[in-house]
């Protein structure tokens, strides 16, 4: 059957164009990138191919959906969900003051280190965020903590849920890449470490050498009784996350089996506290039904699309014009990391992995690199985009809880050093791969 209207005409080149000029006007518009990218895939596959094309679009979809490692995605959701609406996070925040108390900047990297616990127990971005805006923000400004280090601590230290285990960004990176989950939380553990570790460094430095940056370290002595106390607010999130990230390492549980571990853990943490309610647990839920069903929704579109271009011909152009850039191929990943990096700044995480991956991978794979060691540059160049401006999602998510006074300019301006820490990180991963491939 012949094309509605003969789009192959134009070859593959100008058809490129015109479709991603007709998605960027349609998403200029406010239409949500799941309908900007079914109905392009739609147009152009009526227009290269007809009618019958259309059963591609619905097979590559379930495909999709039918993947048992997609499990993973709502159980993680629904354990950050419970992790936001109980009180955990603040007796964990609260419990690093044994460590924070001791030196100068004390509460900006406690913030970090628990930071990296809650990562390590949702793989969520945007409550952690939330959280600690509202836990950890409020006590170091009221501490006198310079405004601009106080802000980039919550915002970087939330981001870091993109990079530690188990991380929802690493696992749609691991189906589209269809590359092993459990070796993206392996590889990432360290990088994310890295990461955490020089954001820790830089705030001891600025405030110890920096005057008026951080108030100087409390010697108050904390009772016997009331360390007791604190240290109990330790003891429920490491074992959710030693029963989490312990069963995929050991190889007990696979990573969609983890994440019922993880839900149980954090609902049974809920149940210890009294928190468990119907309310508690109907929330939850309604957020975890949002949220996945985004990621569904955008994950059909641009499985879609990305099916239908690449029966244009379009994964081999764009391939072939990545790899006539140079021979070298640290110049193409950087090309590649460059582009991703654009894409972030206007996309969603979820789009932007499952438009590009289809066609980097194959590339990545082809110049004999490492899939897994790319997936790792992914996520950390992902965590910059959430930081950056013009649409940096971790200064919105902020904006919502931060004092009227802190404006979206102070946010972001408060984050250009954190995302030159970032920038490193990607800079030494691309220098030495063995930081997560070892």
């Amino acid at each position: 059957m012949q094309a509605m209207f003969d789009l192959a005409a134009l070859g593959i080149g100008p058809a490129t164009l015109l479709m991603f000029g007709l998605m960027v006007v349609l998403l200029l518009t406010g239409m949500p990138l799941a309908f900007v990218t079914l109905l392009v895939s739609l147009v152009f596959a009526l227009g290269f191919f007809g009618p019958l094309s259309i059963t591609v679009i619905t097979s590559r979809i379930y495909t999709f959906v039918n993947s048992f490692i997609f499990v993973s995605v709502p159980m993680f959701v629904l354990m950050a969900a419970m992790l936001d609406r109980s009180g955990v996070a603040r007796d964990l925040f609260d419990a690093m003051k044994l460590i924070g108390g001791r030196i100068r900047g004390g509460v900006a990297v406690q913030t970090i280190f628990v930071s990296v616990i809650l990562a390590a127990m949702s793989g969520i971005i945007g409550g952690e965020i939330v959280l600690l805006g509202l836990i950890a923000l409020p006590q170091m400004l009221r501490l006198g903590y310079d405004r601009n280090l106080a802000i980039g601590v919550v915002c970087a230290g939330g981001s870091l849920g993109a990079m530690i285990p188990p991380s929802i960004v690493l696992i749609m990176y691991g189906l589209t890449a269809n590359v092993s989950i459990g070796d993206l939380f392996t590889a990432s553990f360290v990088p994310g470490l890295m990461l955490a570790s020089l954001y820790v460094g830089y705030v001891l430095l600025r405030s110890y050498f920096s005057e008026g940056v951080a108030p100087p370290p409390t010697n108050e002595k904390i009772p016997s009784a009331e360390k007791l106390r604190l240290l109990k607010g330790l003891i429920l999130p490491l074992l959710v996350v030693t029963f989490v990230l312990g069963s995929i390492y050991a190889g007990i549980a696979s990573v969609t089996e983890a994440s019922a571990v993880g839900v149980a853990g954090v609902a049974l943490s809920a149940v210890i506290r009294g928190e468990f309610t119907w309310k508690f647990l109907r929330e939850s839920a309604m957020q975890t039904l949002s949220t996945c069903g985004m990621i569904v929704w955008i994950g059909i579109g641009a499985t879609a699309l990305v099916g239908v271009y690449n029966l244009m011909g379009g994964i081999n152009f764009v391939a072939g014009l990545i790899t006539g850039v140079s021979d070298n191929p640290i110049v193409i990943v950087l090309l590649m990391m460059a582009i991703l990096f654009a894409l972030g700044a206007f996309l969603d995480w979820v789009g932007i992995a499952l438009l590009t991956m289809p066609i980097f991978v194959p590339i990545v794979t082809s110049l004999g690199l490492d899939p897994i060691w790319f997936g790792v540059l992914f996520c950390m160049n992902m965590q910059m985009s959430f930081l950056s401006p013009p649409f940096g999602p971790a200064a919105f998510y902020l904006k919502s809880v931060a004092p009227p006074e802190i404006s979206l300019g102070d946010i972001f301006r408060a984050l250009l050093p954190f995302i030159g820490l970032q920038a490193f990180a990607l800079a030494m991963m691309l220098c030495f791969p063995q930081i997560a491939v070892y």
